[in-house]
């Protein structure tokens, strides 16, 4: 592993020359406006750990053509990461998450996007563009949002129609040929309609070789185009409707794993590790296809001092990807293998067809009284058809029904001026249906769940905060492996009760933090089981899972021009079932550390929660040069490290992670009076070699982060 002096160095040479030429002058750090409670609000009013993402802090975590998984550790607590690459990818908050990496996998973190619940894999993978802010909210959020929210919500808000004509436009060139292309227009189409469209066409050239065909610049490419369009009318000054739509389609590559990259006994990568080299003998490079489509109509009408909303979805995406799942070239077929020892050979193709249809209404007072309320109700109705493909066997198609509804209720009340007690509870029926050939299983639960915080406004810009929480995830069947010759597994509803204390301030208009500690104890915990013999999944619930842990965020500009942001976590994981075992690795070639029992079953009681970084930093550094009153230069760099992760359920040297960081690195010029941006970029820009993952069933395989991308940017908005 590379050790973290070198990011510390970088950033500490970088603060120390431009707070030397930093002109000695306060600036003031905009108000940061949330709709964490379904209601716009002020960050510093909201009793809820909050973090936001927007702007500068955003824009250039993509400019190298990452996905959403760049927003790992760039908020303290978050983690993503995906071994499907540019789709299906995996959220986890506090250490809470699901490694499944099936299609029909639920996670705990839910993601919203445009108000819309996302809640297959393959739709959260939507990409990020005209972005007006993104909100990470840290700990089960019960009563607004109700199931499968045990761990947190992060929340993505698009730019939306204004009367006025705006707009802008960005491209990005860079190494490998890497080029990426967004922008938008919107503006008045009339007196009372309004509208908006933006597009995004993100590219990359196949830059990896194949050694095995002999193939150069085999794989490693995507070309990635989306548009999405947005509609308002205003026909009376009561009534608003809002009108969306938006595409995707994908053509790229789904993960490159990488046959033996680890030695028995370290998780170092080895000689068998190239990053511009692959040995595939089957997969086809590893290709992966995906389309989406998604429409939504929002309605807000003001009785006076009450509005009703509506917001009605549909959603709809299908697609594949097929990978080399060994890694290189097996002994089954060929009188050699490599790279390393892989006894079999392994591929196997997975596609998705899923539709989604939601509903919520929801009645609320329009704020600023003693009591401010909203009560609602919510539907939600979907089905996923997954087909796997083996090869050695027929392709089996399953398919996932899922029918869940809710009404809910939130209010708060001050209690003084300065004290507010904020309380809501949901209520949750969800029933899921199952059926393959051969099997028709079904799995119900019906909840109550919510939420109490008392919160203390020490001054008009602070807040201290208690909250109390509860929240669950409905019960999930996983029937990959039906696939497999083997039956589908069931796990019962896990229901989370959590507490966190916090304090948010702003002080002196230039420096605003938040902190929060947290503890929270899941009953019948779901896990996934993956791997090993068979590269397997099976659902199971632990006894009891135990976490705690602190969070800060930190955004300080000391001068007119220089603006910092920090953030750290730490969170401490661990499973608590004395009699709960699972399979090791099928190959036999990891150093397992846990307690092996006369079966060959590996006890994890005790271990932390897999894929759940102890700890993870966050830094970012923007200062500008006036030049004059139309110019500008900047400077502006960014870094995020992840701590110790563990990546499967049991514990083994070789499977465990630490000391990964990543940095990033833009300078330029700007043209303030014309909008006009034009400057140099860099991500990952110390070329770290980072594993996101392994498969453990028949060798050492992993696979890894994207390597160093420069490049041009070229931006103007209007």
């Amino acid at each position: 592993m590379q050790p973290i002096t070198t990011p510390r160095l970088v950033i500490a040479a970088a603060l120390g020359s431009l707070l030397g030429t930093a002109v000695p002058a306060h600036a003031q750090l905009e108000e940061v406006i949330v709709t964490a409670q379904k209601r716009e609000q002020g960050l510093l009013d909201v009793p809820i750990s909050v973090a936001t993402l927007s702007g500068e802090n955003f824009t250039p975590l993509f400019e190298g053509g990452a996905d959403v998984r760049a927003l790992s550790a760039r908020v303290p607590g978050l983690y993503i990461e995906s071994s499907n690459g540019r789709v299906a990818p995996r959220f986890y908050i506090r250490g809470l998450g699901n490694i499944d990496f099936d299609l029909a996998a639920s996670q705990p973190v839910s993601v919203v996007m445009d108000e819309v619940v996302k809640e297959n894999v393959v739709l959260k993978s939507f990409p990020l563009f005209d972005i007006k802010q993104v909100e990470v909210l840290r700990g089960p959020q019960g009563s607004l949002f109700g199931r499968n929210t045990t761990a947190g919500i992060v929340k993505f808000d698009s730019n939306l129609p204004t009367y006025e004509t705006e707009g802008y436009a960005r491209v990005d060139v860079g190494t490998l040929g890497t080029t990426n292309f967004e922008g938008a227009i919107g503006g008045g189409l009339g007196e009372k309609v309004a509208g908006r469209i933006a597009v995004f066409s993100q590219n990359r050239e196949d830059f990896i070789d194949n050694d095995f065909t002999g193939e150069s610049d085999a794989t490693g490419g995507f070309n990635e185009n989306a548009v999405k369009g947005w509609l308002l009318f205003d026909p009376t000054d009561s009534l608003s409707i809002l009108a969306g739509a938006h595409y995707r389609d994908l053509d790229g590559t789904s993960a490159l794993f990488r046959a033996n990259i680890f030695d028995p006994g370290s998780n170092d990568l080895n000689q068998n590790y190239d990053r511009e080299t692959v040995y595939f003998d089957e997969g086809d490079n590893n290709p992966q296809e995906y389309e989406n489509t998604g429409y939504s109509l929002q309605l807000d009408y003001d009785f006076g001092g009450v509005t009703l909303t509506s917001i009605t979805a549909y959603e709809e995406a299908d697609g594949y990807s097929l990978g080399d799942i060994d890694g290189g070239f097996g002994a089954v077929y060929l009188p050699y293998m490599g790279p390393g020892f892989i006894p079999f050979n392994s591929q196997t193709q997975d596609s998705a067809d899923v539709e989604q249809f939601t509903q919520e209404v929801r009645l609320a007072n329009n704020g600023g009284a003693t009591f401010n309320w909203q009560v609602g109700a919510f539907y939600f109705d979907s089905t996923l058809d997954v087909e796997t493909n083996p090869f050695f066997a027929p392709a089996t198609t399953v398919t996932h029904d899922n029918t869940s509804w809710a009404v809910f209720g939130q209010g708060d009340y001050a209690l003084t001026d300065a004290l507010t007690l904020t309380a809501g509870l949901r209520y949750t029926d969800d029933d899921k249906d199952f059926t393959a050939p051969g099997y028709d299983e079904e799995a119900s639960d019906e909840q109550v769940s919510g939420d109490i915080a008392l919160s203390y406004a020490f001054t008009d810009s602070s807040l201290a905060w208690i909250k109390g929480g509860s929240g669950f995830r409905a019960p999930t069947i996983q029937g990959r492996d039906v696939a497999f010759g083997s039956p589908p597994s069931i796990a019962d509803s896990e229901t989370i009760t959590s507490i966190e204390v916090g304090y948010k301030a702003q002080l002196a208009s230039s420096l605003r933090y938040n902190a929060a500690l947290f503890y929270y104890e899941v009953e019948d915990m779901q896990f996934t089981a993956v791997g090993g013999t068979s590269n397997s999944i099976q659902l199971i619930n632990a006894d009891t899972g135990i976490g705690m842990g602190v969070e800060l965020d930190v955004e300080w500009s000391p001068t007119e021009n220089l603006v910092l942001t920090f953030g750290a976590s730490y969170a401490d994981t661990e499973i608590d079932d004395d009699t709960l075992r699972v399979g090791g690795c099928g190959s036999g070639a990891c150093t397992i550390t846990n307690p092996v029992d006369a079966d060959g079953f590996v006890l994890i009681d005790g271990n932390p929660f897999p894929n759940a970084p102890e700890t993870t930093f966050n830094f970012t550094l923007s200062y500008t040069q006036p030049i004059n009153a139309e110019n500008e230069l900047f400077f502006f760099t960014d870094w995020a490290y992840q701590g110790e992760t563990q990546i499967f359920l049991y514990e083994a040297k070789e499977f465990v992670t630490d000391d990964q960081y990543e940095g990033g690195l833009r300078m330029g010029w700007r043209r303030i009076d014309l909008g006009l941006e034009v400057a140099l970029f860099g991500r990952n820009i110390t070329d770290e070699e980072n594993v996101q993952g392994a498969i453990d069933f028949n060798n050492l395989t992993g696979f890894t982060n994207e390597p160093r991308v420069y490049g041009m940017s070229i931006g103007i908005q209007f």
